[in-house]
């Protein structure tokens, strides 16, 4: 996954009931878009992440088409 500061990263429930979350990269600290992405969730909460198999780019929630 590459991704570019603004891209909306999307988090599915991993059982289920449980929510989707999203966070907003602010930082991409790997190489050429590739993780660590430095991000801010929806709460506020901001982290670095390494992105599994739950994650999705959004594209369309960061302006892109």
């Amino acid at each position: 996954m590459q991704v570019h500061e603004g891209d909306v990263l999307r988090f599915t429930g991993r059982t289920v009931g449980t929510p989707e979350h999203r966070a907003t990269v602010l930082e991409v600290l790997g190489r050429e878009g590739n993780p660590p992405y430095r991000v801010r969730y929806d709460d506020g909460h901001e982290t670095e992440i390494f992105p599994g198999t739950d994650c999705v780019l959004d594209r369309t929630a960061s302006g892109d088409s």
